[in-house]
């Protein structure tokens, strides 16, 4: 996708939405049509304007059910070391993770 920042992202797609064409918004803003028109695909088809680059396409290591124990856990302890979170942690968790995952 365009290298836009998300502040030219929200403007563009504020300009679109407020009904000013296409070539126009481009015109506007500085930017070419393509890169109008890129934006406000991405927001129409996934309602976001923040380009997927970003997402290095890695999977999170901790999921819903893990971030949940973890969260439990830090309320519980609050304001306790990282490695005594971890020991913590581990003990609810099948695979055990390091300090610098958790």
């Amino acid at each position: 996708m365009v290298d836009l920042s998300d502040f030219q992202r929200r403007q563009i797609v504020g300009v679109c939405l407020a009904g000013v064409p296409v070539t126009k918004t481009g015109t506007l803003l500085g930017v070419t049509r393509a890169a109008v028109s890129k934006v406000m695909t991405a927001y129409t088809n996934r309602g976001k304007m923040s380009t997927a680059m970003r997402n290095s396409g890695q999977k999170p290591n901790l999921n819903d059910r893990n971030r949940h124990t973890l969260k439990r856990i830090v309320f519980k302890i609050y304001r306790t070391a990282a490695a005594k979170v971890t020991e913590e942690l581990n003990i609810y968790l099948e695979d055990p993770f390091s300090t610098k995952t958790v």
